[in-house]
């Protein structure tokens, strides 16, 4: 973070146990304080998708170009989660 770096203040929701570890870095001094830790966290995430992002330009550039909407919507179902069928397993007892 720059010195100086205008912050805003919000609220996140996290599990229990990740606030327990992180306020045990805390306690080790292993990060400076909850908010330093969330906000290198986020840092590093935003960090990452852009890496992502960008090797995925690279890839579709090196390939033939942007999806076309058949090729998305493929993408879109196969990656999307599945819902799963309730009902019986089979090969178990009841």
């Amino acid at each position: 973070m720059v010195i100086g770096m205008a912050t805003q203040k919000i609220t996140v929701t996290l599990d229990e146990d990740q606030v327990k570890e992180i306020r045990a870095l805390v306690a080790a001094r292993q990060a400076a304080n909850v908010s330093a830790f969330v906000q290198h966290a986020v840092g590093v995430a935003l960090h990452d998708a852009a890496g992502w992002k960008a090797m995925l330009a690279d890839a579709l550039r090196q390939t033939g170009g942007p999806l076309t909407k058949d090729e998305r919507a493929w993408a879109d179902a196969f990656l999307s989660p599945r819902e799963r069928k309730r009902g019986p397993k089979k090969g178990r007892a009841a």
